[in-house]
């Protein structure tokens, strides 16, 4: 199949695209404010946003709203602190309480639990009637065709993303009965790694320019970074697992077999052997993590670096991204069964805690707004598939090297 061919299966996401639009309109009227060397003075704080801090009621006389903006302003104590916890209602009370007199019961410590330090359960399993341990089983003419002549459909798609959810959601369930967490008590960022752990390991590294990489089942994200952006890189992450989950379940679903460290070792040489494959990929994972960013912080510059490498006309370059931004949606739609809206504004009230740059809108210009409809999806992914495990039968020494390293 050709990548042209797919054109007819589109359409546009006009949610996504009067987004873009708007932003891109605000940041052409944005004031500019320049130093006499002509650089950009940095932003300060506005009346409004400080009124969102420390909002100023006109009900309360002058002389006590000073002594509420004081309080605004001053370090909490010891005694400030929620420390307490009911075990029944789950209601939080400063250290000096004692009892929910409300539920008639002592009060237990919230205990400190070291998120990174959190071993979390997240196998994600698929059985079926074969099974192969050798990638010369899989690796078949006979599997090649019944990959080309499949009958894979948009139902059977949605059954694999939904047990993925529904697998992670019990993985995440359990590890906060298990260490007795409190959520509330979490940082953004030790929820949104609690919930990556849910999916996948989390690891961290101190060496190198990547903010972070995914390599084998293992996320790995350099602590050095701010908050914001070790939250964004697990995410950006994460994508590329899922991505590599679903199609080694649908790989597993046409040919009806169990999930094993081979099936995975095809998809992994799949999304990594040509740089088509790599630009769906990366830019799948570049769009999830711009959902979660602030307008104007986008970052695509992977995604670049491999467009560079491909020999291929304007057309065909955005029909690769708009497989990667529909992969993209499904991700999201993933994604956000556990990041809701109130967890997303935290996310970005840390962005604007810990990011100082002026927002740059020319990434923007990369985004694309142009989705696959249900049948496109389908015949796309099964393209990635087909023309992946042909290629992967010609490269069995290869595969076998990606399969000792797991």
């Amino acid at each position: 199949m050709k990548l042209d061919s797919l054109s007819e299966y589109t359409r546009i996401d006009k949610e996504k695209q009067a987004l873009i639009d708007r932003a891109m309109i605000e940041a052409e009227l944005r004031p500019k404010v320049f130093y006499s060397k002509g650089e950009m003075a940095p932003n300060l704080p506005d009346e409004a946003s400080l009124a969102d801090e420390c909002p100023i009621d006109e009900d309360i006389p002058l002389l006590k709203q000073d002594i509420v903006n004081e309080y605004c302003l001053k370090e909490p104590s010891m005694d400030d602190i929620f420390t307490k916890v009911c075990p029944k209602c789950g209601r939080k009370y400063p250290k000096g309480e004692l009892f929910c007199f409300d539920c008639a019961v002592s009060l237990k410590d919230i205990e400190d639990v070291n998120v990174r330090h959190i071993d979390v359960a997240h196998d994600f399993p698929f059985d079926a009637k074969d099974t192969y341990d050798d990638l010369t089983e899989i690796l078949t003419q006979e599997n090649l065709i019944r990959l080309t002549e499949s009958d894979f459909s948009i139902n059977d798609f949605r059954k694999i993303t939904r047990n993925i959810k529904l697998t992670a959601l019990k993985n995440l369930d359990s590890a906060v009965k298990e260490y007795e967490l409190d959520l509330d008590s979490l940082s953004i960022l030790e929820k949104v790694m609690l919930f990556t752990k849910s999916f996948v390991n989390v690891n961290y590294k101190s060496y190198g320019q990547e903010l972070g990489f995914y390599r084998f089942n293992t996320i790995f994200v350099d602590d050095r970074q701010l908050d914001a952006l070790q939250i964004t890189t697990m995410l950006h992450e994460l994508t590329h697992f899922l991505i590599k989950e679903i199609l080694t379940q649908t790989l597993c679903r046409i040919l009806d077999a169990s999930k094993t460290r081979e099936m995975e070792s095809i998809i992994s040489f799949v999304l990594s052997y040509s740089a088509e494959n790599c630009l769906i990929d990366e830019y799948a994972a570049h769009t999830v993590e711009g959902r979660f960013t602030l307008i104007g912080y986008q970052d695509y510059s992977s995604f670049l670096n491999i467009q560079k490498t491909i020999k291929r006309d304007a057309d065909e370059i955005e029909m690769l991204k708009t497989i990667g931004n529909s992969l993209a949606d499904v991700v999201k739609d993933i994604v956000e069964s556990f990041l809701d809206d109130d967890l997303l504004d935290e996310i970005k009230s840390q962005f604007k805690k810990d990011i100082m740059d002026e927002p740059n809108y020319s990434q923007l210009m990369l985004e694309n707004c142009t989705l696959l409809n249900e049948e496109g999806f389908i015949k796309a992914v099964e393209f990635i598939l087909v023309d992946g495990f042909a290629v992967s039968m010609d490269n069995v020494e290869k595969l076998k090297e990606i399969n000792e390293m797991w």
